[in-house]
């Protein structure tokens, strides 16, 4: 089964979703797994949007809900930083995915970032780094872009994204539009994150049994031979068998995915 990746952003002028735009298609391009496009609710009144001169939504994009989100397979999710963390918008919705937390939805699946700054120094690594403990309540696997481009290394020019992921350098009036090189290192993250989503999505052996035997013998009860005495209990473990099979069965496609 193909793995399903959805590229999810949250938007205010149109930069993080040509970055979003370049994503899909880095993704798509790699043909190692579907993906869809999703964006974050908006949550600022009509009035403050105007007095922001922010441009119209773009409407045929539909907006991403806990519900989807449990069904995807991985994901790729871009926003503008606000003071080098994300904005409201996309702290809302994941304050909303408690029902996922709670049944471990999400444990295992991969995720990359991507952002918008105003400024080379305005967040284009704060941003993804103060957005990690996200990740980590939910069990995600951060997918890092790393250096892919030689883009990446050049001084003589203005170019948005770094090690932490894609990016774009929008201006202190957001004037400065996503340039050709921003793009191509947005489409080289989707397929590097394709690449490593299908590993880790590939199907593997069930490891079920060995849980459930590990569970088991956490379980047994040691009775002394010796008359009178009192027998020792072993604790049983408070891990669900299902949950522990869950963590076999990652750092099992972990050392696989280090093989290849």
């Amino acid at each position: 089964m193909v793995p399903k990746i959805l590229v999810i952003y949250y938007s205010t002028y149109g930069h993080v979703q040509t970055i979003a735009q370049a994503e899909m298609r880095g993704l798509l391009k790699s043909g190692k797994v579907d993906a869809e496009l999703y964006q974050f609710a908006e949550t600022l009144s009509g009035d403050v949007l105007e007095k922001m001169h922010a441009p119209a939504r773009d409407t045929s994009v539909p907006e991403i809900t806990p519900e989807i989100l449990a069904e995807a397979d991985g994901f790729l999710v871009g926003f503008p930083t606000r003071f080098g963390v994300a904005p409201a918008q996309v702290k809302a919705f994941f304050d909303s995915t408690g029902s996922l937390w709670s049944k471990g939805a999400l444990l295992g699946k991969p995720m990359g970032l991507f952002f918008s700054t105003a400024s080379q120094h305005g967040g284009q690594e704060s941003t993804a780094f103060s957005f990690l403990p996200h990740l980590v309540h939910h069990g995600l696997i951060y997918v890092s872009l790393g250096t892919p481009s030689p883009y990446m290394f050049e001084t003589d020019a203005i170019v948005g994204g770094s090690p932490w992921g894609g990016g774009v350098i929008a201006g202190s009036d957001g004037s400065l539009l996503p340039t050709y090189k921003e793009i191509e290192i947005a489409e080289i993250q989707g397929d590097k994150f394709a690449e490593i989503a299908s590993k880790l999505a590939a199907p593997e052996k069930d490891l079920s049994k060995t849980a459930a035997a590990t569970s088991e013998k956490s379980a047994e009860t040691v009775t002394s031979e010796k008359p009178g005495e009192v027998a020792s209990v072993t604790p049983t473990s408070a891990t669900p068998v299902k949950a522990r099979g869950r963590m076999l069965q990652i750092v099992d496609k972990f050392k696989n995915l280090f093989k290849s």
